[in-house]
């Protein structure tokens, strides 16, 4: 065997010493945030099974990406570990031993090669450059010397200068991959690996949802975020594991809107004012569409959002609080709880709302109906139907929310067909009427935590006088406040949307259906049912037993593309080069359909208001209508739609 070998083992033992040292230097700027509950133990058993499983279940959507990263996690850590243990004299002292360590870095040396094949020589626009761009060949020069080293000693050094040559090598690529640790992409090696154990929202890889928002407290002494040391520790660790691969950025309906915002520059802008004298130069990514100008300054006692901060606040408010960020993600970072701590400091301390926004808000503080309209109004829609009051009843089986699109004539079509039906059904329903208030979902998404938690311990007053076993929404805003977001406040629900209602009435044979012919219809999930809820299969099996002719648009299911309407962006109405949902009507044209069918109101009214030729929107509760009404004709109609 050759010196080198042993060389290779000291090298590694030195590189994980200088690695260490970096990585505890960031450690200490996490200190800087708050103090929040983890349970380490429980987290760090968990690892494996989060990072092998669960974030692989995520990288896997892009299969390069997961064998790419496979080989070069697998080869580098496999091969830098089993060289570790080359100090072991009866291993070091293995040719057999050395064999295996050249074939752990012989896969990583492959693995480097897929990040040079995907970057170079034309980087792919959702990619960061810069540190990321040189990064293939520090793997390169590591993998490839640490290889040569192994493969010498493997032979018993017949190769020796070559493995010599091996070690300068990987002592070059080695040293310049671990100073990546404390600015660039090794970063996210072990911040990563501390983020997966000290995870905000582990319920995610049990299988849970876990989307609702956390409740403030509104007794502290800052309300929401506006300095780098409001946000919780675990909070800060989750910004420095991004690696920058821009799914998020792909994903996201603003940036592709040409909004302000970007959330992987976003997450980078959070991670880079962590550190004291702050800067968002080092950032080669894609910038903020339409970027408003600002200082890009930052530190962890400074403020985060303004002209002379990182972060503009016009990116706070582009979001439409979509989650399709987060459902990329495959580090399973919470972009959107970040967004939405950050608006609460800017709406509770600051006052500091897009124009257009705060008049709904204020409504909603002295009206608790975002518009000012009397809630006695809520039930006009159903001028000439039965809509029974539960005041007056005491119990109901089926409590129907109306939301607060029932002020609307478009909405008001929707919860007509939905309230024939259930008579139809013979369901033995009521409504609030007055006594309903808006859930609230608007007033917390604009970061007015105060208001929704008042309309929140009101609204359970209220249900708590009276009798129900379920309460039925066609509003999937509603729906998920009712049944995620009041819990933490004494509200326990089973609530249920429509769409999953209707199919249980029609399954059970309460509701006869006739086809509805081979009309092709396309349908648009709304992401508060389908990311949120997880609920995608429902709707679809209720369309199948119209006997519509389906077709799913390229982003559907739990990757749907937003309409645009939530977040509170419509009263926002931050500025971008394009409307989101004729970017998501666009799609939908592109399938060829005829109707686009959708199950929420914000849904209907934003891609109701897409201009020019364009499928008609229909809510599945209508479409089901028209299949009842045909199930007593012999001819089933054809829904009506544009020539």
């Amino acid at each position: 065997m050759t010196p080198a070998a042993p060389g290779l083992s000291l090298l590694v033992l030195a590189l994980a010493a200088i690695a260490a040292g970096l990585a505890l230097r960031r450690t200490l700027l996490w200190r800087a945030g708050r103090a929040a509950k983890v349970d380490w133990a429980r987290g760090l058993l968990a690892l494996p099974k989060r990072y092998l499983v669960d974030v692989h279940h995520i990288v896997g959507r892009d299969p390069y990406a997961a064998r790419m990263h496979a080989l070069t996690a697998g080869g580098l850590l496999g091969g830098s570990a089993l060289a570790l243990l080359g100090l072991i004299p009866p291993l070091g002292a293995s040719r057999l031993f050395w064999a295996l360590i050249a074939l752990a870095f012989g896969v990583a040396f492959a693995g480097g090669y897929m990040v040079g094949r995907r970057r170079l020589p034309t980087r792919p626009a959702r990619l960061s450059g810069g540190r990321f761009q040189r990064l293939p060949f520090f793997l390169a020069a590591y993998s490839g010397g640490a290889f040569l080293v192994a493969l010498d000693a493997a032979l018993g050094g017949k190769l020796w200068p070559l493995g010599w040559l091996g070690l300068g090598l990987a002592a070059v690529g080695g040293l310049l991959l671990v100073l990546q640790i404390d600015k660039g992409p090794m970063r996210h090696a072990f911040a990563g690996a501390a983020h997966l154990v000290a995870h905000p929202r582990p319920g995610r890889f049990n299988g849970e949802r876990a989307t609702a928002l956390m409740p403030l407290d509104l007794d502290a002494p800052r309300l929401g975020v506006a300095t780098p040391s409001d946000f919780a520790f675990n909070r800060l660790i989750g910004f420095d594991a991004c690696i920058q691969c821009g799914r998020c950025e792909t994903a996201c309906p603003a940036f592709a809107a040409g909004q302000p915002l970007n959330p992987k520059r976003l997450i980078q802008d959070l991670a880079a004012a962590i550190q004291p004298n702050a800067s968002n130069a080092a950032y080669t990514g894609s910038p903020y569409p339409q970027a408003r100008d600002v200082a890009g300054v930052g530190g962890p006692e400074l403020p985060l959002i303004g002209a002379g901060a990182m972060i503009h606040p016009d990116t706070l408010w582009s979001c439409t609080t979509c989650r399709a960020c987060v459902e990329e993600c495959p580090m399973m970072i919470e972009h959107v709880d970040a967004i939405v701590d950050l608006r609460r400091f800017q709406t509770l301390e600051l006052g500091a709302l897009p124009v257009k926004a705060a008049p709904p808000l204020a409504e909603l503080r002295y009206a608790d109906e975002p518009g000012g309209r009397p809630l006695k109004a809520r039930t006009d829609f159903a001028a000439g139907l039965t809509l029974p009051l539960i005041s007056a009843k005491g119990h109901a089986d089926v409590l129907l929310w109306l939301g607060e699109g029932a002020y609307e004539l478009r909405y008001g079509r929707t919860l007509r067909a939905l309230v024939t039906l259930l008579h139809k059904a013979g369901v033995d329903f009521a409504v609030l009427g007055e006594e309903e208030r808006d859930c609230g979902d608007l007033a917390r998404r604009l970061g007015d935590e105060a208001t929704f938690q008042r309309l929140a311990r009101d609204n359970i007053a209220t249900l708590s006088r009276y009798s129900f076993a379920r309460i039925l929404t066609a509003d999937p805003h509603a729906l998920h406040a009712l049944r995620n977001e009041y819990a933490p406040f004494g509200g326990d629900y089973e609530v249920v949307h429509h769409t999953a209602f209707l199919d249980e009435l029609v399954a059970a044979g309460r509701l006869g259906v006739g086809a509805l012919g081979e009309t092709r219809v396309t349908y648009h999930d709304p992401c508060y049912l389908g990311r949120y809820n997880g609920e995608i299969d429902a709707p679809r099996r209720l369309l199948d037993r119209l006997g519509l002719q389906r077709l799913e648009m390229e982003r559907s299911g739990k990757r749907s593309m937003c309409c645009g309407g939530g977040g509170g962006a419509p009263v926002s109405d931050i500025e971008g080069e394009r409307r989101i949902p004729d970017l998501r009507m666009g799609q939908a044209a592109v399938t060829g359909a005829s109707i686009v069918a959708v199950a929420c109101p914000q849904c209907s009214a934003m891609l109701e208001g897409v201009t020019g030729e364009r499928p008609q929107v229909n809510d599945i509760a209508e479409l089901v209508l028209m299949a009842v009404e045909a199930a007593g004709t012999t001819a089933a109609p054809q829904p009506r739609v544009p020539a």
